[in-house]
């Protein structure tokens, strides 16, 4: 699958796919989006990044340096194989199956559409039945209340909170944790694929 950019096309790969998109490998020939959506305050004031300059070198170093990490996707639109966003898999415990969530939909026009909602259950799937980890979680900050009311429909649910860890426009708001085990979970799609391939042909 193939969109155009500067100097050619950009290949995406279907992972793991949905109804709305599918999650693909990064591909640091992007960096040119990120950079713009990772400057646009209306975009990263919701993330962790909203205080950092981001150049296109400097995006395409990280896109890079994320492109040779093993769980970062980028959230492609299924009809049109545009890239809409970023999802990955960070802070992995081994050891106690747990691991960390970031996602964000870096594309305006896109958000609050259920790109969001649907790549959060992609990438849950891929972690809780691919990777067999037990809880995963994510932070967000209390006053993206788009964010959590997404998190929530997700089945995400709040596990605490460190209080007035981010000071901003002169307010101080806590960062909350939300999490999901295993247990809580019901497959989208790798379910059936095991599913499907289990049954005996007569």
């Amino acid at each position: 699958m193939y969109r155009k950019a500067k100097g050619g096309t950009v290949m995406y790969y279907k992972k793991i796919e949905g109804k709305l998109c599918y999650l693909s490998p990064i591909n640091q020939d992007d960096y040119e989006l990120y950079t713009r959506w990772l400057n646009d305050l209306d975009i990263s004031i919701g993330l962790m990044t909203a205080s950092k300059i981001i150049t296109p070198e400097k995006e395409r170093e990280i896109l890079a340096h994320l492109q040779n990490t093993e769980y970062n996707f980028a959230i492609v639109d299924r009809q049109r194989h545009t890239l809409v966003g970023n999802i990955g898999i960070l802070n992995i415990d081994t050891l106690n199956r747990c691991a960390e969530i970031g996602v964000f939909i870096g594309k305006k026009e896109d958000q609050s559409k259920g790109y969001g909602q649907e790549s959060l259950n992609l990438i849950l799937d891929f972690g809780f039945n691919i990777l067999n980890f037990h809880n995963m979680y994510l932070k967000v900050y209390d006053y993206n209340k788009i964010a959590i009311s997404c998190y929530e429909k997700v089945g995400f649910k709040e596990a605490g909170r460190l209080r007035e860890t981010k000071i901003i426009a002169g307010q101080k708001f806590d960062t909350i944790y939300m999490d999901m085990l295993a247990s809580e979970f019901k497959s989208p799609v790798i379910a059936d694929i095991v599913k499907k391939k289990n049954q005996v042909k007569k």
